[in-house]
């Protein structure tokens, strides 16, 4: 492939990911968002099976076709008015973090074609700071659509499914490490898991950003300091740990814009997501990504860092 038309296929690429397809639905009156890659099916509401000892916010279970999914009640989660027309409520069935399950919400309105840059980071005065479910907002049609943590929901419901800091105990005990790391998640819930995990694994030198804009002019003044001192960009930054979707740049775009730099291109870029399937891979890889890993497997990344850096 001759270097144009690898240039012309990455910025295509760049294009696309760049765009989110977002499924909004309703709860209370409200309008609430989720990415379509995360959405496997929308159906009306089904009988569902009751479970005993189960989450105050599981209704039950469905099968729907050959696998049995739990059902979330999402307007129960977030302390919202349950429907009044419960028969008319909307079930979206979800794949991600290698997790099926079905939420329950009201209404199912329409998806919509956003780019990232247009979604903006929630207010931590509005949406609840540290303890936020929300990780970005958008204006739609004069609406405002919360997108919805589903993640952090997730392992609220069931812990099981979400990080697990017993992955990376036993490496406590190990020499630590300076060397510089930037972690980008837009998930104010699941940064503070890595972040812990990363730091029981001996890495006690850690930059992170909620977003990719701000970790790209983060990256930009490390250039601009180590072009002007002749340091090599190891000095400031070591390895690069990105979710892929976040609000006003993904990290798809981050990934391009770092190995399209000439000093920045040599720092490795790793990929960790919810979303890892093998199109991700191949859109990542063109890119230059260097590791693509799935959350919420915590201790791969540590290894994996490990691998890059040590």
């Amino acid at each position: 492939m001759s270097s144009i038309q690898r240039s012309k296929d990455e910025k295509k690429l760049v294009d696309e990911t760049s765009v989110i397809g977002l499924m909004e639905f309703t709860m209370g009156g409200n309008s609430y968002g989720i990415n379509v890659a995360k959405v496997t099916e929308i159906m009306r509401r089904c009988p569902i099976t009751p479970m005993t000892h189960s989450h105050h916010c599981v209704d039950g279970v469905v099968k729907p076709r050959d696998k049995i999914l739990t059902v979330i009640n999402l307007p129960r989660y977030l302390q919202l008015p349950e429907s009044e027309n419960a028969e008319q409520d909307m079930l979206m069935l979800t794949n991600f973090e290698n997790t099926n399950a079905a939420f329950l919400v009201h209404t199912v309105e329409a998806m919509h074609q956003l780019k990232w840059s247009d979604v903006e980071r929630p207010s931590a005065i509005i949406y609840g700071g540290n303890d936020s479910v929300i990780t970005g907002t958008a204006k739609i049609g004069g609406k405002i659509v919360s997108i919805i943590d589903f993640e952090k929901v997730l392992f609220d419901i069931d812990p099981e499914t979400g990080i697990q800091l017993s992955e990376v105990k036993p490496l406590a005990d190990r020499v630590n490490s300076e060397k510089p790391l930037v972690v980008v998640e837009d998930s104010v819930f699941l940064m503070k898991l890595i972040l812990q995990a990363i730091e029981i694994a001996g890495f006690k030198n850690v930059t992170s950003f909620d977003n990719g804009q701000d970790a790209w002019e983060y990256l930009e003044r490390c250039r601009n300091e180590c072009k002007a001192t002749d340091l090599p960009i190891e000095s400031k930054v070591s390895i690069i740990i990105t979710d892929i979707e976040m609000p006003r740049m993904d990290g798809h775009h981050l990934t391009k814009l770092c190995k399209n730099d000439d000093m920045l291109r040599v720092v490795p870029v790793v990929v960790f997501s919810s979303l890892i399937d093998d199109a991700q891979k191949a859109n990542g890889e063109l890119l230059g990504v260097n590791a693509h890993l799935s959350k919420p497997q915590i201790g791969s990344l540590i290894s994996t860092i490990d691998e890059w850096i040590l």
